[in-house]
């Protein structure tokens, strides 16, 4: 069905009284959405995305945006002839790297999407706020560790990562204070924080967002990605499911490639106080209004126990 559909005013009215149960759930409830992939990237896509991120504010809902900004990266890192290497989806990060992502998350990216909000709710002055993670100490960070396995002598390597953290501590008190100001205001937040030391680091998008989510203790975090949501063995997808089935799909190795960090984030967050987070496609249009006011909601549902 085209975006061009138009549906009679009876059919509208209809599908808004179905959505008031929902509305009244969500009433004044805050709900953390990751933003990212390649459909950020669509200027109409966003446009639309951010329409509805107004719309979650106006019927009293607080929507904070945490978003990526891979393929920008690349894009910029690109044209500058520099050359990235990944580590189980984590990119390696040197000092120009760093410099470069800083430069697209928290200037091109950041403000582009505050803009498309501030713009698409003018007439009602919703405003987007652009902060990086590094804005009033948001996101202090460790320096991220891995390991991988060599494949010739099977033993463990250490990598390096370079500028790549972890938040080890969240201050969110500026975001709670524009969440609670007399205006209508939406933050949206770049992933990049700050050691200790006083050195910058990428953090990854969903990481950042789900460390965000369980110091609010957000009724709902949304993690928009590339994929219908979460599938089963036979590729089905998984509706709902609890802490302890996403941690099998894991161990089982049926949940494979990028769906294991998403997977492990929404574990995190649930376990920090987060009521359920839902792995959804960010390329569908209207994806997250579809979450949270239709019965049937659209993605993966995992929560902490089965209901």
């Amino acid at each position: 069905m085209s975006d061009n559909y138009n549906p009679n005013p009876f059919e509208t009215a209809k599908t808004l009284a179905e959505a008031l149960p929902f509305i009244q759930i969500y009433d004044r409830e805050t709900v953390v959405i990751k933003y990212g992939g390649h459909a950020m990237g669509l200027e109409e896509s966003a446009k639309k995305f951010a329409a509805d991120v107004v719309l979650l504010k106006l019927v009293g809902i607080h929507p904070i945006v945490v978003h990526g900004g891979g393929p920008q990266i690349s894009d910029m890192l690109t044209r500058a002839g520099v050359k990235s290497s990944f580590v189980d989806g984590l990119r390696v990060t040197d000092a120009s790297t760093m410099e470069i992502a800083e430069m697209v998350l928290s200037g091109a990216v950041n403000k582009q999407l505050a803009h498309l909000i501030t713009d698409a709710g003018e007439e009602a002055d919703v405003r987007g706020v652009g902060l990086s993670g590094k804005d009033a100490k948001l996101f202090t960070v460790e320096k991220v560790h891995r390991t991988k396995m060599d494949p010739d002598s099977k033993i463990e390597q250490v990598v390096d990562l370079g500028y790549v953290g972890d938040p080890s501590k969240v201050d969110a008190q500026l975001v709670e204070s524009l969440l609670s100001a007399e205006h209508d205001y939406v933050p949206v937040i770049a992933p990049i924080g700050v050691s200790s030391a006083g050195e910058t680091f990428n953090i990854n998008a969903d990481t950042a967002a789900g460390a965000l989510a369980g110091e609010l203790k957000a009724k709902r975090f949304l993690l928009l990605t590339d994929v219908a949501g979460v599938l089963d063995e036979n590729q089905e997808l998984i509706r709902e499911m609890d802490v302890e089935r996403a941690k099998e799909l894991i161990t089982s190795g049926i949940a494979s490639g990028g769906m294991i960090p998403k997977l492990e984030t929404a574990i995190r967050a649930i376990e920090s106080g987060v009521e359920a987070v839902v792995v959804l496609d960010g390329r569908q249009h209207h994806a997250i209004l579809m979450e949270l006011f239709t019965e049937h909601g659209c993605g993966t549902l995992i929560r902490a126990r089965e209901a």
